[in-house]
């Protein structure tokens, strides 16, 4: 029994909370659905999904979307901005930017505005300029990324040899294609293109073009003579 006085009397409180922010604006979905600490702060305009965790000093801006099942703790998000089933631990994130779905932003990380950081990808104490992106399938630690960087999808910072963490640069508008490892500690300078499936471990000079990857051969006629062909499948 006092288990459940408890229970009853913590929902009480989420409510008047959750009730609170309604009355200064904050539009909810599913009122009874969202769980916010009393100590975060919600913009005027901003949609709260269901499944949303609100924890610690967070603070969210203005006519912004928080997506069903995210979380945030202790991190600052902009105006305009679009956070969708991901978690945001002790960073921070621009106006008009885009997170998620299912993204991962680790403490010390920051977001400028106009940035997107997309599905399935995870940032560790870095930094991305505004309109920088990364779409999907990305991981970018302890580097700085300057402005609209396009970072493509399956690209690796390689921050660990190991035994101690290493920090890369990547400068404004450089272009990093699919598949690429910047092995830290790199700096790509201003306008360079990284070619896909490139392991950078040397720096790139300024609106470079660099390629490390073997040479492809084909071999005619391999598959018929291994009797490939005739397998079942």
């Amino acid at each position: 029994m006092k288990e459940l006085l408890e229970y009853e009397e913590q929902e009480r409180k989420r409510y008047e909370i959750n009730l609170k922010h309604l009355s200064n604006g904050v539009k909810f979905i599913d009122l009874k659905a969202v769980y916010i600490d009393e100590t975060v702060v919600i913009g005027t305009g901003t949609i709260l999904y269901p499944g949303v965790i609100l924890e610690g000093n967070t603070i969210i801006g203005e006519n912004c979307i928080i997506g069903q099942n995210t979380r945030a703790v202790d991190s600052q998000i902009g105006n305009e901005t679009e956070v969708q089933s991901s978690v945001i631990l002790e960073s921070r994130v621009g106006n008009n930017t885009k997170v998620g779905p299912f993204a991962y932003l680790r403490p010390n990380s920051t977001l400028g505005d106009h940035v997107k950081v997309g599905d399935f990808v995870e940032v560790k104490n870095s930094s991305m300029g505004n309109g920088s992106k990364a779409s999907h399938l990305s991981y970018i630690g302890d580097s700085d990324v300057g402005e609209n960087v396009n970072i493509g999808c399956g690209v690796v910072f390689v921050n660990y040899d190991g035994k101690n963490k290493h920090r890369s640069i990547v400068k404004d508008s450089s272009f990093l294609g699919c598949n690429v490892n910047i092995v830290s500690p790199v700096v790509v300078e201003e306008g360079a293109y990284i070619a896909a499936g490139t392991t950078v471990t040397h720096d790139v000079p300024k609106g470079a073009l660099c390629v490390g990857r073997a040479k492809e051969k084909n071999i005619e006629g391999w598959v018929a003579r291994k009797g490939l062909l005739d397998k079942k499948r």
